[in-house]
């Protein structure tokens, strides 16, 4: 289980997250979004202790992460795709990991089987595709087994059915009772995925609930309803609303893969 209470980070005059507060428990995947420069990134990295709130705080099983006695068996994340050594093969990769972890060999096996990586586990990841290093981070991420696991934008860069395997992924994850945070820019993929969301905008809380009632505001559209919440809360906007993409992958000055703008505050 993660908890937040009052989360609150800022970056010099940019007020990132302020007084975010969410519960967010096993047995569901639970979505996680804002348009750009909400605080989703920002919100996921002090999750995992990469930043330190200014105020409030955020624990893991009733833990803050950097008090977390084998921190990959508890909690996974992929919060870069491509967070790796270029050099290192994706089998090499996982091995270190594993023995920083204290985990056991075997599993870097399974977990590379369960990735679909297994006929270029020997092939430097610097050499993958973004599809590929996707799947190479979901593995770091499920190395540990453990019982939470955040993702940040998961399946960017996957083909159709890449995108498919991720989402009966992260459900199986939460069906075995698993707590499964996953933030998307893809409103319908969320649609498909999640039982229950967390909506943010300009690093506040917009909406905890379920996929099925804030859909039911806006007719059973969460596309209509997303954007009747977030309205107030867009910093970019385009030839698309909000820069958010309801279908499709994020296009140029709006998210795409690899260049996400505000990546900082987002």
């Amino acid at each position: 289980m993660i908890e937040a209470s009052g989360l609150t980070k800022r970056y010099g005059a940019t007020l990132a997250v302020d007084g975010l507060s969410f519960a967010l428990r096993p047995g569901v995947v639970t979505g996680f979004l804002g348009p750009n420069g909400s605080g989703k990134s920002t919100t996921m990295r002090l999750i995992m202790g990469l930043d330190y709130p200014d105020r409030g705080a955020v624990t893991i099983g009733g833990q803050p992460y950097r008090r977390l006695r084998w921190p990959l068996s508890e909690v996974g994340a992929l919060l870069e795709a491509k967070a790796f050594h270029p050099g290192r093969t994706a089998r090499s990769h996982l091995l270190a990991l594993a023995a920083a972890g204290g985990i056991g060999r075997s599993r870097v096996g399974e977990v590379i089987q369960m990735v679909g990586l297994e006929s270029v586990a020997g092939k430097r990841a610097g050499t993958f595709s973004l599809g590929m290093a996707q799947r190479l981070g979901i593995a770091a991420a499920l190395l540990g087994d453990p019982a939470v696991l955040l993702f940040d934008e998961p399946v960017n860069g996957l083909d159709p059915e890449g995108v498919r395997w991720a989402r009966n992924l992260m459900r199986s994850l939460a069906a075995e009772g698993r707590t499964v945070f996953v933030s998307s820019h893809l409103i319908s993929e969320m649609a498909v995925t999640a039982e229950r969301l967390i909506v943010i905008g300009r690093g506040r809380l917009l909406a905890d609930t379920t996929v099925t009632e804030l859909a039911a505001r806006a007719g059973g559209s969460l596309e209509d309803a997303f954007f009747d919440l977030a309205g107030d809360s867009v910093e970019f906007r385009g030839g698309d609303p909000a820069g958010f993409h309801a279908g499709a992958p994020p296009g140029p000055g709006a998210g795409a893969p690899g260049q996400r703008p505000g990546r900082g505050r987002s």
